[in-house]
């Protein structure tokens, strides 16, 4: 895949996401991909991935919105910065709208995604709704979890300030 296969990749998988059609958007990952979703959490395999995007964001979204910026990618690994938008969908925060913006990695292997991780600053989601400081608490630390049972998070925190983690070449 070269680049700029790479990048009509992304605007197919972001207007897929948009349509809320969860199969179509499960078809640009392999059969055992993972989705890493800063708040639904994992997803492993299409089924679970249309899911995801189906049953769970278009439940408690609307009018959703998502572009990717300045791909790069090296023949594996790819990374874009986005920009998304939604009207709030959930009853205590119905007709509220969002917009956030992100990095995210995708690992391909044969043309499709087998490993997509976001890198969102989700405080930002949940100030513009108004949830309450008690309950963004409670969010952080589900997500401070997330990150410290990452196995590159406990690798990297096990190794001495100055080393780095050696590199497949």
């Amino acid at each position: 895949m070269t680049g700029d296969e790479f990048a009509r990749l992304l605007s197919d998988f972001t207007l897929s996401a948009e349509s809320g059609d969860g199969e179509r958007f499960a078809r640009h990952f392999t059969e055992d991909a993972i989705y890493h979703d800063y708040i639904y959490g994992p997803h492993k395999g299409r089924a679970d991935i249309a899911h995801m995007m189906r049953d769970l964001f278009h439940r408690d979204a609307a009018d959703y919105r998502w572009e990717m910026f300045d791909p790069v990618f090296d023949g594996t690994m790819g990374y874009a910065w986005s920009l998304s938008s939604f009207t709030s969908k959930i009853p205590q925060f119905k007709g509220k709208p969002v917009v956030i913006d992100g990095m995210s990695r995708f690992i391909v292997r044969d043309g499709l995604i087998a490993e997509y991780r976001e890198s969102v600053n989700g405080g930002v989601a949940m100030a513009q709704l108004g949830v309450e400081p008690d309950r963004m608490t409670k969010v952080f630390k589900r997500w401070t979890g997330w990150l410290e049972e990452r196995p590159e998070t406990i690798d990297y925190l096990a190794r001495p300030a100055g080393s780095r983690a050696k590199r497949a070449t």
